[in-house]
């Protein structure tokens, strides 16, 4: 059933390819200067709009000029483009055309791998700013033929491995040696949170990655200044030289462009961002960045719905990211957002994937500039390519029609002037045909997928005819037909030429008989490449609206702050005055007044009658709403938990649902150092950074015990390996810390001539991390459990001046409480965890009551993301647990994680002043029974029961609605 049309691929050059001109030819050199008038064509002029009947001069790979006039001249040889469009060449930012694939990294089974290269390069493997892909590229036939069949003429390729990848070459895809096809050797500088390749075991997480990224940009300063380098770096000596050049940066979706702005903002760094094919979902955020962007179009394919049990597994943001994700370049252009695209990820859907984009309500001329004029600016060739001005590479797209037309299809890629036929323009005759042949009436489909055509002998209805078949030879003079309709009465064997809408010719039946026959074109295919009338309504609305959070229970809009006053309900202000019935008033985010019969004014009236209204909870040690949580190098201070705080995890409104109002986002415990906490308050809805609490103190998660000493991983061949060996390497962190101050003050105290002679010394992150703790700027939290390292814990702190904020865990509090009461350590436990591990095996249940006899301000917290939203429950437990009052029960859960994390003054109890993180429960906020009704994070409602119901009932029927859809389509 399919056939090859002759010549569908095949090359056609006007002109041979010019050799350099250092060669010493073979025999008789060529110097013709080639001169090509393409005329008669409607020529696409970025800025200008669509010139009919115009001729493109070309000379030796250039643009001459466009003119309107349609004249030629003599010294040009004429090329007719009548009834073609030609537009400029397209451009991709991210190809790996003519370079290696990337080498993957080795499995490295259970030991760290902590050496770096044997070279001369960076101490990290993952930093390869040194390759350059110039040194490295091959022209690839075979890659260079698919893209020049998607209409790119040029492409900037780099190698995609590592965190700092080098620099790409700017290169055309053409049939030329890389000598001419290079057009800019050292076109850009390529950044990734990936590491790639590296068998180092550091970084294994995407902070840890962002981490990395920002030490090296502070070692290739300390690396510049040096008037004398101190050692040989070739890496760093890259890296300096690259800066000035475009900077391109790979991320996977748009909470890492956000991380990377972070990152471009603190170096004074402007990237060029490759987004995902989410980046609509926070459009109006990414766009606030002004970051430029590279986005590609790899749209989802349909979740497996139809096993109802296999579709309860597809989440509800799966569902509606398949919907939306055609709609994502539309979105960013309707944001302001300048973007180019580019064919990675795609395949062979690009062309389809772009027409539906356009088709979706991106405009055709912001999709033409995402191929053309913008690649260019972003890459500063403006002046070679992405457009057709005088002086410009001869990089041109021909098309049977408007580029986005629906029968439109790309005939030609013309690059340097060299002519690449992709189609001999047969497939514009896709269609459905009637067949006459002597007495027989039958019915042809006609397509090319995938650039392959295909006969179909179908039924009236349309569809194909049990074992049918049409075999075929065409060329732009002859066809030839074997045709099997199904009916036994043998091949119909047809032989013929090209006419006016089909074809036409004689031939011979099953039985011998000579007849005349005629093809005729009925109709056009239904194009199954555009979107569907479900997909774009006639008014141009999405087929849904996108939510914030792009989740379940997300909303088309977020709520808002409300002036308010709850009357009448049971406070428990876990403050001086006490638990009592009275009224609470709430204006711009803070509690206005407590205190009965309130003169409120024109605020939002709720009755708390047979309520009890809390202060919200704190969960002073959580894990929840992170990309990652561990980073494993022995000191892992440089890391930030903030870079990887993710916004859209469900957990955050199950913890709203649960009364939780604030966490602390700390590191997980495989190292003794680990990183830099972040301090959130729960906004449902809005980005990473509108989470964090404005000001907040500066933790850190420091570790000790089994996790640390790697006491489950006997492969492990980190250090430390003991207990003894913990101890050491915070003895030696902060000592090193001092050291690197000393080093610091000593230059900063030089006179400018000393300087001159002398090293400056190199900013280290960890370093400045640990003085931090030193100087009082950074607070500690420490997991802990054994009795005899808490203690270990306290010396060492007190014998470098500073103390341990809050021993978390610390099930062995009980035993040391007096010792944590005069360090001044907080604990922040669990109400009755035990026997979980070996070094918890005394653990008791009345471990919080007895710390906080002895002095101890005692939080509770979750360590766990079911736990986390019943905390309240947790609570409860310590008045069975110690006979702890119920006021003082809540308090571990309100105002003592507040008092831990410094932000008593703001948060934590219910009083004048103070947040307005409140929560309405239904019973006794202790008991098992009870709900939170209402939870609001600075006057905002961002839980509320009712409107939970009813984002519930949308889910459900939003749910069923999409995967209708998908079973729909499939059908």
């Amino acid at each position: 059933m399919r056939f090859f049309i002759i010549g569908l691929a095949t090359m056609l050059m006007v002109s041979p390819v010019l050799a350099q001109e250092t060669a010493t030819p073979n025999g008789i050199a060529d110097n013709r200067r080639n001169a090509l008038a393409l005329t008669g064509a409607t020529v696409y002029l970025p800025g200008q709009g669509y010139q009919e009947n115009a001729t493109v001069f070309i000379r030796d790979g250039r643009v001459v000029e466009v003119s309107d006039s349609g004249d030629t001249r003599d010294d040009f040889f004429v090329v007719d483009m009548s009834g073609k469009y030609l537009y400029p060449g397209f451009i991709d930012m991210i190809s790996g055309y003519g370079l290696p694939e990337p080498a993957r990294p080795e499995q490295r089974g259970g030991a760290e791998v902590l050496q770096s290269s044997a070279q001369a390069f960076n101490a990290n493997d993952a930093i390869r700013s040194h390759y350059r892909a110039v040194e490295n590229f091959t022209p690839d036939t075979d890659r260079g033929d698919a893209l020049r069949k998607l209409g790119f003429g040029a492409v900037l390729s780099h190698h995609a491995d590592g965190i700092a990848r080098g620099t790409s070459a700017l290169v055309t895809v053409g049939n030329h040696n890389a000598n001419k096809a290079i057009v800019i050797p050292d076109a850009a500088a390529h950044y990734s949170f990936d590491k790639g390749s590296s068998r180092q075991t550091v970084p294994v997480s995407l902070m840890g990655s962002v981490a990395l990224l920002r030490q090296t940009y502070l070692d290739a300063q300390w690396f510049a200044a040096q008037e004398q380098r101190p050692f040989v770096d070739e890496s760093l000596e890259a890296w300096i030289r690259s800066q000035s050049l475009p900077q391109v940066m790979v991320v996977d979706n748009w909470h890492q462009v956000l991380t990377a702005h972070d990152v471009a903002q603190e170096f004074d760094a402007d990237y060029i961002i490759r987004a995902g094919n989410d980046a609509y979902q926070q459009a109006e955020a990414l766009a606030a960045t002004g970051a430029r962007m590279i986005v590609p179009l790899d749209y989802p394919d349909a979740p497996d719905v139809a096993d109802p049990f296999v579709a309860d597994e597809v989440s509800f943001a799966e569902l509606k990211h398949w919907e939306l994700a055609p709609f994502n370049l539309r979105l960013l252009a309707e944001a302001g957002i300048e973007f180019a695209v580019t064919s990675d990820g795609a395949g062979d859907e690009f062309w389809s994937n772009l027409k539906q984009a356009v088709a979706n309500g991106l405009p055709e001329e912001t999709a033409i500039a995402s191929l053309t004029t913008v690649p260019a600016q972003m890459l500063g060739v403006e002046d070679r390519l992405g457009h057709l001005k005088s002086g410009a590479l001869a990089n041109l797209v021909v098309s049977s029609g408007p580029l986005f037309d629906e029968t439109s299809r790309v005939l030609e890629n013309w690059v340097r002037g060299e002519r690449f036929v992709l189609a001999t323009g047969m497939d514009q005759r896709r269609g459905q045909y009637a067949l006459s042949a002597g007495n027989q009436q039958l019915t042809m489909t006609l397509d090319f997928p995938n650039g392959r055509a295909e006969f179909t002998l179908v039924d009236a209805s349309g569809v194909e005819i049990d074992d049918s078949s049409v075999d075929a030879s065409v060329s732009a003079e002859l066809i030839s037909l074997t045709i099997t309709d199904g009916a036994d009465a043998g091949p119909l064997r047809l032989s013929g030429w090209p006419v006016d809408n089909g074809w036409q010719g004689s031939g011979q039946t099953a039985a011998g008989e000579m007849i005349d026959w005629r093809l005729r074109m009925t109709g056009p295919l239904p194009d199954a490449d555009t979107a569907t009338p479900e997909q774009l309504t006639a008014s141009g609305e999405l087929p849904s609206p996108v939510l914030y959070p792009f989740s379940a229970y997300g909303s088309e809009s977020l709520p808002g702050q409300q002036d308010m006053i709850i009357r009448n309900a049971t406070v428990w202000t876990v403050e001086d005055m006490g638990t009592l019935v009275t009224d609470v008033l709430v204006r711009d985010g803070r509690i206005a007044g407590v205190g009965d019969n309130l003169s409120a004014g024109d605020v939002v009236e709720i009755d708390g009658t047979g309520k009890h209204l809390t202060p919200g909870i704190i969960d002073e040690h959580t894990h929840i709403a992170l990309f990652s949580i561990n980073e494993i190098a022995t000191n892992s201070s440089m890391v930030r938990m903030k870079d990887v705080v993710d916004s859209e995890d469900v957990n955050i409104y199950r913890n709203l649902a649960g009364g939780v109002v604030a966490a602390q986002q700390l590191h997980g415990s495989a190292n003794p150092i680990g990183g830099q906490s972040s301090i959130i308050k729960f906004r449902w809805g809005m980005t990473p950074d509108n989470l964090a609490i404005d000001d907040a103190p500066a933790f850190i998660k420091f570790a000790l015990g089994e996790n640390v000493k790697r006491s489950t991983n006997p492969a492990s061949i980190r250090y430390p390996q003991t207990r003894m060996g913990v101890e050491q390497v915070y003895v030696n962190a902060f000592s090193q810390a001092r050291e690197y101050e000393q080093r610091w003050n000593t230059y900063n105290n030089l006179s400018t001539t000393q300087r001159r002679n002398a090293v400056m010394p190199r900013r280290d992150l960890v370093h400045e991390t640990m003085l931090e703790i030193l100087d009082g700027e950074r607070y500690v939290t420490n997991h802990s459990y054994v009795q005899s390292e808490i203690n270990m814990m306290m010396e060492m702190a007190e014998s470098f001046g500073f103390n341990i904020n809050t021993f978390t865990h610390i099930l062995e509090g009980y035993k040391v409480a007096d010792k944590m009461a005069a360090h001044g350590a907080g604990g922040s436990t669990f109400s009755d965890w035990w026997a979980f591990k070996w070094e918890v095996r005394y653990a008791i249940p009345y471990n919080a009551a007895l710390m906080q006899q002895a002095g101890v301000v005692v939080a509770l917290n979750s360590d766990d993301a079911e736990m986390s939203r019943r905390l309240n429950q947790e609570a409860g437990k310590m008045v069975k647990y110690g006979n702890v009052s119920e006021s003082d029960a809540l308090k571990m859960i309100t105002l003592n994680p507040a008092k831990l994390l410094h932000l008593d003054d703001r948060m934590g109890s219910i009083r004048e002043g103070k947040d307005a993180d409140l929560v309405l429960w239904d019973d006794h906020p202790l008991s098992v029974y009870a709900q939170a009704q209402t939870t609001w994070v600075d006057g905002v409602p961002y839980f509320d029961r009712e409107r939970d119901q009813q984002l519930r009932q949308n889910i459900a029927d939003e749910r069923a609605r999409i995967i209708a859809a998908i079973i729909s389509e499939e059908d």
